[in-house]
């Protein structure tokens, strides 16, 4: 398939399907040359649930909505976003700061799902505490130093946590989330998502 005729298929757009397959979840895509989208892949994410938030006993779950791996010249990490080709180390510093967020509401939630083109690829805990960038105001920047990656995904059409576990509550959490479908909206990194229904299959709002 094309990338639009997935785009088509996932309700997405083809900027948003194309970042999808950087990060390397879906096997077998070709890069070189025309992109191409593995039918039977497709047909897979095509059938992947929504996530049940009603399984949570917060109001809401805040949503990471990442974009495809990228080199930074940071002091606490190297990469940002979400790649199948970072280790799990690296996965984490990428992955738990720095965003432009309300820091309380991602931390009542108690889990973060790691979204990409709406299909959660990873999922973060131990968000009990941050630290801001030094802004000062609503545009501010934060951080969760001790969090945990309670999983995450390296081929969505087969999801199976590759995450080293040591906790039961995050392998429980992540379980319920992995490669799941959440929809979400939001103009930054960070949305924010009622539990007190199942979400729709609404994939198009990520990336877009």
């Amino acid at each position: 398939m094309t990338t639009g005729q997935a785009g088509t298929a996932l309700g997405c757009s083809i900027p948003t399907v194309k970042k999808l397959m950087a990060t390397g979840v879906v096997p077998g895509v070709r890069e070189q040359g025309r992109q191409v989208f593995p039918l039977a892949a497709l047909q897979q994410l095509q059938a992947r649930p929504a996530a049940d938030l009603t399984a949570f006993g917060t109001a809401e779950v805040a949503v990471l909505r990442s974009d495809a791996p990228a080199k930074v010249d940071e002091p606490d990490r190297e990469w940002i976003g979400f790649g199948t080709g970072l280790d799990q180390a690296q996965l984490l510093a990428a992955l738990s700061g720095w965003w432009r967020c309300d820091p309380a509401r991602v931390s009542a939630g108690g889990v973060l799902p790691v979204t990409v083109a709406g299909f959660v690829v990873a999922v973060l805990t131990g968000l009990t505490e941050w630290e801001a960038d030094g802004t000062v105001g609503t545009a501010g920047r934060y951080r969760f130093p001790k969090a945990r990656l309670a999983g995450y995904l390296t081929d969505l059409t087969a999801p199976a946590n590759a995450a080293d576990l040591t906790a039961p509550e995050d392998a429980r959490l992540a379980g319920l989330l992995l490669g799941t479908r959440l929809a979400s909206v939001s103009g930054g990194p960070i949305a924010y998502v009622p539990t007190r229904q199942t979400t729709t299959d609404q994939p198009a709002t990520e990336g877009e």
